[in-house]
């Protein structure tokens, strides 16, 4: 039975994840800053699904070294890591703190490179394994710290996905756009506007995400409305692609 350890589980893509895996037999680690919600989660997969839920809490903004020592672990070992956890700020670069830029940055980005680095190499050496990075279609459209931290978890994935040919471990980013989850609320943005067609759905993002790690896909982008997004926005006049990001429905505030 393999064992799954994901960052963020307990809303949204994460709990999608972590319950897609349990249903499929794996174990899981959960990672989080809060206990009672983890602890949650965990009660519900191993009574649902008969699995071992490991709890794990810590902020990944401060304190990786925990899980590092985990997915470094021998006896029990990580075979796939979803690097999921996030958050958004509201206000735009100018309104916001630098400390609180930083923190995103600490999660979005340096966590994401510690983590895999401490993964990697155990699959290497047992010959399976995979790591999926969840970054976002936020990452074509230049805008915020955010989408700037989204385009480094796919490029970064992307970059490692030749290094670790012929080794049995995959890297995979999943770039998905608007999900229905509390993200939104979380960060209290006013979504109100945006139509109901570009809205997914966390458990059918996750689906197409594991449909893709096992096609070998090196990037998942969920959803046909995306699909054509993230084919199209590369190719399109740089002005333009800055003015659909200063439009951006995630920059009105509540």
């Amino acid at each position: 039975m393999a064992t799954a350890l994901v960052t963020g589980p307990t809303a949204g893509i994460g709990l999608a994840f972590v319950r897609a895996l349990a249903a499929r037999g794996h174990d899981v680690v959960l990672v989080s800053r809060d206990e009672a919600r983890l602890q949650s989660v965990a009660a519900e997969v191993r009574g649902a699904y008969g699995v071992g839920a490991e709890v794990l809490p810590a902020d990944l903004a401060t304190d990786t070294e925990v899980v590092e020592q985990r997915l470094r672990a021998t006896e029990r070992p990580v075979d796939l890591l979803v690097n999921n956890a996030g958050f958004a700020l509201r206000g735009k670069f100018l309104s916001t703190e630098t400390a609180d830029e930083e923190y995103l940055l600490d999660v979005l980005v340096r966590a994401v490179l510690r983590l895999t680095h401490a993964a990697l190499p155990g699959m290497v050496e047992r010959g399976r394994g995979a790591v999926i990075n969840v970054s976002s279609v936020a990452g074509w459209v230049p805008r915020s710290t955010y989408s700037a931290a989204k385009a480094w978890v796919t490029t970064f994935s992307l970059g490692l996905v030749p290094q670790l040919r012929g080794t049995g471990v995959q890297v995979m980013a999943l770039a998905p756009g608007f999900v229905r989850t509390e993200f939104h609320d979380r960060a209290q943005q006013d979504m109100s506007s945006l139509p109901s067609w570009m809205w997914l759905d966390a458990d059918a993002v996750v689906a197409a995400a594991l449909k893709d790690l096992r096609l070998g896909k090196a990037v998942s982008v969920p959803g046909t409305v995306y699909k054509l997004a993230a084919a199209a926005l590369p190719r399109l006049p740089r002005r333009l692609v800055l003015g659909l990001g200063q439009r951006h429905p995630a920059g009105r505030r509540r």
